[in-house]
């Protein structure tokens, strides 16, 4: 097939002056490159297309392809992961991972909390405040874990995230607020063990790749997985895969949840206990790293014993099922 890229490459917006934080969840160049081989190793024809405006050039000059692997993120407001699936969704250009209404509801956490919720499934009390006068509504038992609305890459989680007051509470969210530009998350903390749950799939086709668990380490930052533990992970924290029947409930409801939002062909689900030990969904990422040897997916993925190759060439088949079948 010829198989399109779609993709934000960081270089390019730190170039433009953005900060490391603000580029945290655009690609590297070893990413695109080791997408485009084991594509070619699969046996198709790779065109780098790039963001979204290099996508709208491609379609108005007329270029068409069989797939479009898509990764990009997007830059501008809170609908940008939904840019580019919808754009081919009006051209019917099928592509890889969930279409518009997938990722523009899941970038919305507290959004994605309520259907989680209302599904019956676990996940920690929360509320939102996009001002001061909100935080006066707050009843949730303290500590309290903040965080910014639509964000990834654990961008705005710092060890300050967990708060201990409601002085804390205004402090943390006027920080948000001001960096940001968005309502702040606010959710009932969780002590407990923590676990990313990765998921290959569909509805009833949903399985699961591996889950794994996180253990910070004594020097890093144990309110949860920041920033800075993000970008430090390997020094930071131990990932290995979990066993047992913690890991098994976590994974029934990473799956549970990957069906009830209507995810596609690949992602995680992030997992972490309360204080009874039970656990509560956190936040599912439909569009996961796919950094050989870096990102959370492709690791857990070599930690259960699948190659680059194999998980890739999977997320490709389940694409190409969908468009066969008119999903």
């Amino acid at each position: 097939m010829h198989i399109a890229l779609t993709y934000d490459l960081r270089a390019d917006y730190l170039a433009d002056g953005l900060t490391p934080e603000e580029t945290a969840e655009f690609d590297s160049p070893e990413t695109i490159a080791a997408l485009e081989d084991t594509l070619a190793a699969l046996g198709h024809v790779v065109t780098r297309v790039g963001n979204i405006k290099a996508l709208v050039w491609a379609l108005a000059a007329g270029e068409r392809w069989d797939l479009v692997f898509n990764i990009a993120e997007g830059l501008h407001g809170t609908g940008r992961e939904a840019q580019v699936p919808a754009l081919l969704d009006a051209y019917r250009i099928p592509y890889t991972f969930s279409g518009p209404l997938v990722m523009a509801l899941t970038l919305d956490k507290a959004l994605t909390k309520r259907v989680v919720r209302d599904a019956g499934l676990a996940t920690a009390p929360f509320a939102v405040a996009a001002t001061v006068a909100d935080l006066a509504d707050i009843a949730l038992p303290y500590p309290l874990f903040v965080k910014p609305n639509a964000e990834g890459s654990s961008k705005g989680v710092t060890a300050r995230s967990r708060v201990e007051t409601p002085a804390d509470l205004r402090v943390a969210c006027e920080a948000l607020w001001q960096q940001f530009r968005q309502p702040v998350l606010i959710e009932t903390y969780l002590p407990g063990r923590e676990f990313t749950v990765g998921l290959r799939g569909a509805g009833a086709t949903t399985h699961i790749i591996g889950v794994a668990e996180v253990d910070f380490r004594p020097h890093s930052e144990t309110t949860g997985r920041t920033f800075a533990n993000k970008q430090t992970h390997e020094a930071a924290s131990d990932y290995r895969l979990a066993t047992g029947k913690l890991a098994d409930a976590a994974a029934d409801l990473a799956v549970r949840v990957w069906q009830v939002l209507g995810c596609l062909d690949a992602g995680r689900v992030d997992i972490r206990c309360d204080a009874a030990g039970i656990p509560q969904f956190i936040e599912v990422n439909p569009l996961s790293g796919l950094r050989p040897g870096y990102s959370d997916l492709p690791v857990l993925a070599a930690q259960a014993g699948m190659t680059y190759e194999h998980l890739i060439a999977g997320i490709v088949s389940a694409a190409l099922q969908r468009s066969r079948q008119g999903i």
